[in-house]
């Protein structure tokens, strides 16, 4: 197997802890709301933003999917906000991370979201683009807008090639 390639794994709180926060319901007991008709799962993942009038923002991002193989070499940062994603759909999509080596990406890990799963990355993690594969995806994105450059973007000289566990590969 080449050094450049990487097998995606089940997205878990504690394998992505370092990168940020799994949104997943199951995490946490539901509250009761609305006389017993709704059920609340609160305090699924914090978005920080910091930066002089930085605040959070909601967005919807309607998402194409990726053909495979996939061939993107990109990865991103936010240095001045954390940065969450919120499928609409049980479908899941790949999410692909970097540890921080000296100001640029080390090497990725990947994982593929369980139905109803999102993420939200932590101020300043690299992190792949959007990736939904099979079939368009809606998302909820939650994340900082305000003054002050809040995108860093960083293209490997060797795209990764990501492997999921039905054998197709994703390339990055």
């Amino acid at each position: 197997m080449s050094n450049h390639r990487i097998v995606a794994e089940p997205l878990t709180q504690k394998a992505f802890a370092p990168f940020g926060t799994v949104i997943d319901k199951s995490a946490v007991a539901p509250r009761s709301m609305n006389a017993g008709r709704a059920r609340r799962f609160h305090d699924l993942a914090q978005v920080g933003v910091v930066g002089e009038d930085g605040h959070v923002v909601i967005g919807y991002v309607e998402a194409e999917p990726y053909d495979l193989p996939l061939a993107v070499s990109l990865v991103e940062r936010h240095p001045l906000g954390a940065q969450a994603f919120l499928p609409l759909n049980a479908a899941p999509f790949l999410v692909v991370v970097c540890p921080d080596a000296g100001g640029r990406p080390g090497r990725p890990r990947a994982f593929v979201t369980a139905p109803g799963q999102g993420v939200c990355y932590a101020m300043g993690t690299w992190h792949g683009v959007l990736t939904p594969f099979g079939a368009p995806q809606d998302f909820i994105v939650i994340d900082r807008a305000g003054p002050g450059v809040n995108l860093e973007e960083f293209t490997f000289e060797v795209p990764w090639a990501i492997q999921i566990q039905d054998g197709r590969a994703l390339d990055f």
